[in-house]
């Protein structure tokens, strides 16, 4: 099986976004990278109320402090880009009015040419749903909404319409349309999550998971597909891998994603063996700028290649 290596896009406060995103985009592309990505974060509260990730003890990452808008980033990587998929790794979509929200990624896609792909997850901070007066309580259902209001404002319908809980809309033309079909990946590890995947999306998107978990939640996606009738290559598994890269390799039991590139190429050999079929590389968590980001990202790419990925 292929797999295609992605790389995230500089989104955090040591970055240059006048100039940062366009320069690790145009290297993404210029090295062999597949797609480029974004991820979703509006704040680092000084005393959140819940743990990162909802791991209990586990602090909010540093560079929380300060995350760029994510479709604004990927509108500064499109015009200098012409072949990479621009991917939202993910969007918080229970934060959002899920008819401006479709509105926006089908007009990323129109003006990308095709090449948007929209991951979605419900969110795990009470404190973000609180600023963005959104009902945490119902993030699934919220998210379910967004996901049938862009099926409808997307598809072919020349005149759509629509109406849920948060958004009621009569027949209308709604425009412009996406330049082609924008797969739809979901985030999420609990069953429920899974389900929702096997039933309603295009693929599974986990952030920092071992090849282990993906290798359990494949299977356990397809069989929960089954029920669905749906087929198991219809779905595809893109892990998000916060890269941590080291001058020599790290002796004893490390972290899957943090070593030396060896190392790191045999975690890209594994999650393919695992049944990923893409891996984002975040080289950006730990990189003092952009020129270290993509110095770590051309190195990772050469050495994927050399191991025939």
């Amino acid at each position: 099986m292929t797999l295609r290596i992605g790389l995230g896009l500089p989104q955090s406060g040591q970055y240059d976004l006048s100039s940062d995103v366009a320069t690790v985009a145009q290297a993404a592309e210029e090295n062999g990278y597949d797609s480029v990505w974004v991820l979703e974060r509006l704040m680092r509260p000084e005393q959140p109320v819940d743990d990162m990730y909802l791991i209990p003890g586990m602090p909010w990452a540093e560079y929380f402090r300060s995350i760029a808008d994510p479709l604004i980033t990927l509108a500064l990587a499109a015009p200098v880009t012409q072949r990479v998929r621009l991917g939202t790794a993910v969007l918080v979509g229970s934060l959002h009015q899920p008819f401006l929200l479709a509105r926006r990624l089908g007009t990323l896609d129109a003006a990308s040419g095709g090449r948007l792909v929209a991951g979605f997850g419900t969110g795990w901070s009470r404190d973000e749903f609180a600023a963005a007066d959104a009902d945490y309580a119902k993030r699934g259902a919220a998210l379910d909404e967004l996901l049938d209001v862009c099926h409808a404002v997307w598809g072919p319908d020349p005149v759509p319409a629509y109406e849920g809980a948060r958004t009621r809309f009569t027949a209308s033309a709604v425009g412009p349309k996406p330049a082609s079909r924008i797969p739809v990946l979901l985030a999420g590890g609990n069953d429920r999550a899974l389900r929702r995947v096997a039933r309603r999306a295009d693929g599974w998107l986990p952030s920092y998971v071992t090849n282990e978990q993906v290798a359990t939640a494949r299977a356990r996606i397809v069989e929960l597909a089954a029920e669905y009738g749906r087929e198991a290559d219809a779905f595809t598994v893109t892990v998000r891998a916060a890269v941590r890269l080291t001058d020599k390799p790290l002796d004893g039991d490390r972290m899957t994603w943090t070593g030396s590139v060896e190392q790191l190429t045999e975690d890209l050999l594994g999650a393919r063996d695992a049944g990923a079929d893409e891996v984002i590389l975040d080289t950006h968590v730990d990189a003092a700028d952009a020129r270290e980001v993509v110095d770590k990202a051309k190195l990772l790419r050469e050495a994927a290649r050399d191991a025939g990925l």
